[in-house]
């Protein structure tokens, strides 16, 4: 045997077996959530004892689930007394503005068809048309929905404020832009802004909900549409287009880029944010399982690459044309520009 031959690790199935059993750390965080333990914990139930007084579930269950949560490191344990992690802390306490709760459970209408991947996968029906699978939806679940992408949609929506300069811009054009997050955000910052969210009827009513609960029905419009085959207004000078990415195919994603770019006004600016493979496809993995789960649904959503997002651009028109970071490892901010 070669010397680098003997000192090459040997593999384990230990990465494996974590893969395998990923569903139990979900399950895990989502009852925790769902029971109330991060916010039982920040309300004053720091202890053992107060808190298994406080879950209404029998102590030993109590105690499985605390164990648990301490074992996956989203509590710590200081003495006696408990506390949050930094995350859970910012995050999972209910009544905290920051708290996204409901986005944990955005997901969890597919729990169980994950576990009949190989099925979905092995389906033979022709991958339905783009936005086939969503046209359908109603009002309830369009605020279902929603309600759960607000929390983290404010967040990403003042997070694109710090990146982007906007004090010159006139009007925003939200392409399906749900519950309008980033037109809230973006117009509570600049007092001359004006928006439109441009999403299905069904989710523009929950999107006029929230736009109103800001106060902000003067300046933010939302308009029932389907932005794969409806006209787009022609008098903004922003377009964003955020996080639904890897719901359509590679035609579906040039095609609304390319009407983007003809609706923008001269000079105007595209933002396209979304979860994006490397050049090469070989990950990160969010963006790989995002585009899996389309598989599910029979769409044809996959997940797109970060080349193949700069060429849509330049393929439209666009120029300097620029990939961002915006959340290392799960979400790119790929720009472009509409010659004056």
């Amino acid at each position: 045997m070669s010397e680098s031959a003997r000192k090459e690790p040997r593999p384990t199935t230990v990465r494996l077996q974590r893969l395998a059993r990923a569903y139990r750390e979900s399950g895990t965080l989502l009852a925790a959530v769902e029971l109330g333990v991060f916010s039982k914990i920040a309300n004053g139930a720091d202890t053992e004892a107060a808190l298994t007084a406080g879950l209404d579930i029998s102590a030993l269950n109590a105690e499985r689930i605390l164990i648990a949560c301490l074992g996956l490191g989203l509590i710590e344990r200081d003495g006696e007394t408990l506390r949050n992690a930094a995350d859970v802390e910012r995050f999972l306490v209910d009544g905290k503005d920051g708290y996204a709760g409901a986005w944990m459970f955005f997901t969890h209408p597919d729990w169980e068809h994950w576990g009949h991947l190989a099925d979905h996968l092995r389906n033979p029906k022709p991958a339905k048309l783009d936005n086939d699978t969503v046209k359908g939806i109603t009002i309830e679940e369009a605020r279902r929905y929603h309600t759960a992408t607000y929390s983290i949609g404010r967040g990403a929506g003042r997070l694109f404020l710090r990146q982007v300069d906007l004090s010159n811009r006139a009007r925003i054009l939200d392409l399906g832009g749900g519950s309008g997050a980033y037109c809230i955000e973006a117009c509570k910052a600049h007092d001359h802004l004006s928006a439109v969210v441009f999403d299905l009827p069904p989710v523009a009513v929950v999107a006029r909900e929230f736009i109103a609960e800001q106060g902000l029905s003067k300046r933010i419009e939302a308009i029932g549409a389907d932005f794969n085959t409806d006209p787009f207004p022609t008098d903004a000078d922003v377009v964003i287009m955020a996080s639904n990415l890897p719901m359509y195919g590679r035609e579906a994603i040039a095609a609304v880029i390319w009407r983007a770019h003809d609706a923008l006004l001269p000079g105007g600016e595209m933002h396209l944010i979304g979860e994006t493979l490397d050049d090469d496809r070989s990950g990160p993995s969010d963006p790989a399982i995002w585009g899996l789960g389309q598989t599910l649904h029979n769409s044809t959503g996959l997940a797109h690459s970060v080349a193949e997002c700069a060429a849509y651009f330049t393929q439209a028109g666009f120029h300097d044309v620029v990939v961002n970071e915006f959340v290392p490892g799960v979400l790119k901010r790929i720009t472009g520009v509409k010659a004056g």
